[in-house]
């Protein structure tokens, strides 16, 4: 595209797909095993007679009976109803870094040699797999400064817990286990109050000065109060506002003074690879979200990672096994008696690592940082497109402080003038080609919020365009707001019923068998 416009034209296929469940038919079949040879017969008996009854099945599984055509049809039905950093202008998920990957990094995680070697697998028979993850290792320490790191954390959310459960070890290791207290930043990722508290930690969250800084007036405030109950602080930085701590030695000095840990949650990772380090900061631990940061696809309740790393003093914690090499071959080492366990099984996504590893290698040092440098060009400039809409404002506007790589932004004036909120322009922008944009966290601490994050693979034209359809449907809220509200018209998306749902667990689904238990009666009448 050589000039930003408008997709005034765009149409979104709309199928009312089904799900795979309901297309299914008692006896279909998309393939048909062999029945087992009499010689294997002959040779390994009867295995299911075999098997303890306690992991013998008393149903059949519930899976959808349904032949390939159809199965086909249907996940391709669904692509065409899909929009994404490989399909549309998806510079929109703010906090989340959303790229576009690398078609490099897919080939060599498909190729069979890799995705065929499973965990349970000797070492013997899987070095390169354990090589990649030592190499990559000595990567994210060059890039951090930390001692040490595990990928066995299955995403941020999981490194943060890691990181809790390290805290908790260091500090029963010096019989110190009144330290039951955390510290966190409104602004940093919930996560970081949220995994500290599901590991037994109480929290106490700081909120910013009139800058958008965190307090650090409330900080000492805050040390005072817990005294020798501190554990430690979960921060991220910047912040998903987009605005770094410049105080943040300041921060890790106060903690440590009174016998804390300092916790560097580093899923913005996009605005200062090659710029600045964890370890220059002070801190005892970080992660990455090597599934966006590092080029590879986005995790969210999928194949993601987080690279988990800590100072040498802590390093006697981290879940086992750790990827060693001993001059002559690579192994997982289980002997680790101040582990404090696992987070869970095996030792990383090897998918996510290989990416992660052709893409670092494929940038360089210097790449890294032109990474950083174009993702923070891409945000500020995109920044003095959007203020000049009429109804959008940003968090702590007029501050003075650079934003990095993401900004949140708020309709709220548009909302006040119109009734049209950031839902309803979310919506509306589907019917010009945009995937929804991330609005905040709940609860919204900035009104009808909206947070973006132009990373490094987005061109000037992309964020034209992006500002062009922004300006387009701002001006539509105030033309005919009634419109903007009923969106959308031509994509797959709709307007939820009763988006109160979403915040009711009694009403959540995750499974068809969780799904028929709660709403089976209602539904299949309505069916």
């Amino acid at each position: 595209m050589s000039k930003a416009y408008v997709r005034t034209n765009f149409h979104e296929a709309r199928w009312d797909e089904p799900m795979i469940y309901e297309l299914s038919t008692p006896g279909t079949r998309g393939i048909l095993v062999p029945e087992v040879e009499d010689e294997i017969v002959a040779a390994v008996g009867d295995v299911a007679a075999s098997l303890p009854d306690q992991v013998k099945r008393k149903a059949p599984l519930l899976l959808p009976e349904v032949d390939q055509k159809h199965v086909l049809a249907h996940y391709i039905h669904l692509t065409q109803e899909a929009m994404g950093s490989n399909l549309s202008n998806d510079l929109s998920e703010g906090t989340c870094t959303m790229k576009y990957n690398p078609r490099l990094g897919e080939t060599l995680a498909m190729d069979d040699n890799f995705a065929s070697v499973h965990p349970a697998q000797d070492d013997s028979t899987m070095q390169g797999v354990l090589e990649i993850f030592y190499k990559f290792e000595q990567i994210m320490k060059e890039i951090s400064g930390m001692d040490r790191f595990s990928f066995q954390p299955g995403g941020g959310n999981h490194a943060v817990y890691c990181a809790a459960c390290v805290m908790r070890a260091y500090h029963a290791s010096r019989n110190d286990v009144k330290r039951d207290t955390i510290i966190t930043t409104i602004f940093s990722h919930p996560t970081d109050a949220a995994s500290p508290h599901t590991a037994g930690y109480n929290v106490i969250t700081l909120y910013p000065d009139e800058k958008g800084i965190p307090d650090y007036e409330g900080l000492k405030k805050a040390v005072a109060e817990t005294g020798d109950h501190l554990a430690g602080i979960f921060m991220t930085n910047p912040e998903d506002i987009g605005i770094y701590n410049p105080n943040i030695d300041k921060f890790v000095e106060l903690v440590h003074s009174v016998g804390g840990l300092c916790y560097y949650d580093q899923a913005n990772a996009n605005a200062f690879l090659g710029v600045v380090r964890a370890r220059e900061a002070g801190v005892d631990m970080c992660h990455f979200n090597v599934h966006k940061t590092f080029g590879t696809p986005h995790g969210g309740e999928g194949p993601a990672n987080g690279a988990f790393g800590c100072r040498e003093f802590l390093t006697k914690f981290l879940p086992k096994p750790t990827i060693e090499f001993d001059g002559d071959k690579f192994y997982r080492d289980y002997d680790r008696a101040e582990s404090f366990g696992k987070v869970r099984e095996y030792f990383g996504t090897a998918g996510v690592i290989l990416r992660a590893y052709s893409w670092t290698m494929m940038h360089g040092a210097e790449g890294l940082r032109e990474c950083a440098n174009i993702s923070v060009l891409n945000n500020n400039y995109l920044e003095k497109l959007l203020l000049s809409i009429k109804g959008l404002g940003e968090a702590f506007q007029g501050n003075g402080i650079t934003r990095q790589e993401q900004i949140r932004y708020t309709w709220e004036e548009l909302n006040k003038e119109t009734g049209v909120g950031t839902d309803d322009i979310n919506r509306r922008i589907n019917d010009y080609g945009l995937p929804y944009y991330w609005e905040s966290h709940h609860p919204w601490v900035i009104p009808e919020p909206m947070t973006l994050e132009p990373c490094e693979t987005y061109s000037k034209c992309d964020l034209e365009e992006y500002y062009l359809t922004l300006k387009k449907v701002a001006q539509e809220a105030y033309d005919d707001p009634e419109m903007v509200i009923g969106a959308p018209y031509k994509s797959a998306a709709h307007k939820l019923a009763n988006a109160m749902d979403l915040d009711d667990p009694e009403k959540w689904a995750i499974t068809w068998r969780a799904f028929l238990r709660k709403h089976g009666d209602k539904y299949l009448k309505v069916k």
